[in-house]
C-alpha cells in the first residue's frame, strides 16, 4: 500500500475512533452529571436497633436522620453516611411516642416524625406528626416540637410511610395494609397544630408498604416494601393520583424498612432494622429516574405532570438520545467520505 493510501486509512481510523471516543462522551446523563454518588454506610450507633425511618438532610450534606421504631424514647438521631457515626441526637421534649415509623424532610428545612404505626392494624383513633426546624449545627440538642393530630378518612389505619413533598410541603402518608387495600392519603394544604388533621385517600397501594420517598424535584414517589420497591410518577401535583412506573431494585436486606432520595436525585438508598444495619445505595434508570436528574433533563420540579418527562422514557434517551444518534450519523457519513477517497487512491495505483 502507498505512503498515500495509508495516510488515508490513517483518516478512516481516526474518524472511527474518533466516533466512538465523542459517542461515549455522549452517554446517558447518569453518568456524565459528575456527581458522586453515595456510597453503602453501616449505623455504627449501638443504640440505633430498630432503623425504621430514613431522610436525607437538607442543611448537611451526607447527614442521614433516623430514629428507632417503638420502646426507644422520644429521639432522632442525625447520622454521618460516610462514617455510619451518629453526629447529633436530637431529644424532643414533651413527647411520649408510641410507634414512631417514618421521617422526612420538607422543603421548609423542617423535620417531620411520623408517629403513624398501629401494631393492631387500625386501632387508634388518631396519630401524630411531630415537627421541628432541622438543627444549623449538629449536636445533642433537645427542642420542642410541633405536633399535629392525625386522623383518616373512613377510620383508622397502620402505617409506615410519611412523605413531604419537596416542592409544596404537602405531608402524605402510605397506609399498610397485609390484604393489598392500602393506600396513599393526603393531608391538608398546610397542617394546624389547634385541631384535628384529617388524611383523605387519593390512591390504591397493592402491597405493605414500609417507607416512602419522594425525589428532590417532587416528581418521582418510591415506596418499598419488605423485599420490593415501586417507583410512582407524581400526577398534577397529587391532586390526580400517582402513575405506576415499575419496580425498583432492592437489595437483600434482613428487614427492609426505609427508603430515602439522595440529594442527586438519581440514588435511593434503603435501610433495615437491627443492630449494626447496613444503608444501601441503588442508582434509578428508565422511567424511575427523573428527568431533572439527568444532563439537559428539564424537570420543572413543581411536581406536576407537566413538569415531567411523560413518555417514561429511559436514562440517556430524550435529548441525550438524539444527539447520539446525530453524532452517529456524523460519524458514518465522514467515513464514508474518507473511504471513497481511499478507493480513488486505490484505483488510481491500480491504473
Amino acid at each position: 500500500m502507498s505512503v498515500r493510501a495509508r495516510a488515508v486509512g490513517a483518516g478512516v481510523g481516526a474518524v472511527l475512533f474518533g466516533g466512538v471516543i465523542l459517542a461515549q462522551g455522549a452517554g446517558p446523563a447518569v453518568a456524565a452529571a459528575g456527581a458522586k454518588s453515595p456510597e453503602k454506610f453501616t449505623i455504627e450507633d449501638p443504640r440505633i436497633t430498630e432503623s425504621s425511618g430514613l431522610a436525607a438532610s437538607r442543611a448537611h450534606r451526607n447527614i442521614y436522620w433516623t430514629h428507632n421504631d417503638s420502646d426507644d424514647g422520644p429521639y432522632v438521631y442525625a447520622v454521618d453516611g460516610r462514617t455510619g457515626k451518629t453526629v447529633a441526637t436530637v431529644t424532643l421534649r414533651g413527647i411520649d411516642p408510641r410507634d414512631v415509623e417514618a421521617v422526612s424532610v420538607g422543603p421548609d428545612g423542617d423535620v417531620y416524625v411520623g408517629d403513624i404505626g398501629d401494631n393492631l392494624d387500625g386501632t387508634w383513633p388518631e396519630v401524630w406528626i411531630y415537627r421541628f426546624p432541622e438543627p444549623e449545627k449538629l449536636r445533642d440538642t433537645t427542642v420542642t416540637p410541633t405536633r399535629y393530630t392525625v386522623r383518616y378518612e373512613g377510620g383508622p389505619r397502620n402505617a409506615e410511610s410519611l412523605m413531604v413533598h419537596p416542592k409544596t410541603g404537602r405531608v402524605y402518608i402510605a397506609s399498610k395494609s397485609s390484604k393489598g387495600k392500602g393506600g396513599l392519603y393526603a393531608g391538608p394544604r398546610k397542617l394546624t397544630a389547634s385541631g384535628v388533621n384529617t388524611f383523605r385517600r387519593i390512591a390504591g397501594v397493592d402491597f405493605e408498604a414500609t417507607d416512602g420517598a419522594f425525589s428532590p424535584d417532587g416528581t418521582r414517589l418510591v415506596l418499598r416494601a419488605y423485599f420490593s420497591a415501586t417507583a410512582y410518577r407524581w400526577k398534577s401535583g397529587g391532586d390526580g393520583g400517582i402513575e405506576r412506573l415499575g419496580s425498583v431494585p432492592v437489595p437483600l436486606q434482613r428487614q427492609g424498612e426505609s427508603v430515602t432520595f439522595a440529594p442527586d436525585g438519581r440514588t435511593v438508598l434503603f435501610g433495615s432494622e437491627g443492630r449494626a444495619s447496613e444503608v444501601e445505595p441503588v442508582e434509578l434508570s428508565g422511567s424511575a429516574l427523573p428527568s431533572s436528574a439527568r444532563e439537559g433533563g428539564g424537570g420543572g420540579g413543581d411536581g406536576s405532570a407537566g413538569s415531567d418527562d411523560k413518555g417514561g422514557r429511559g436514562a440517556g434517551e430524550g435529548e441525550d438520545g438524539h444527539s447520539n444518534l446525530l453524532l452517529a450519523g456524523a460519524t458514518f457519513a465522514g467515513a464514508v467520505v474518507v473511504w471513497a477517497a481511499l478507493r480513488r487512491v486505490f484505483r488510481r495505483g491500480r491504473g
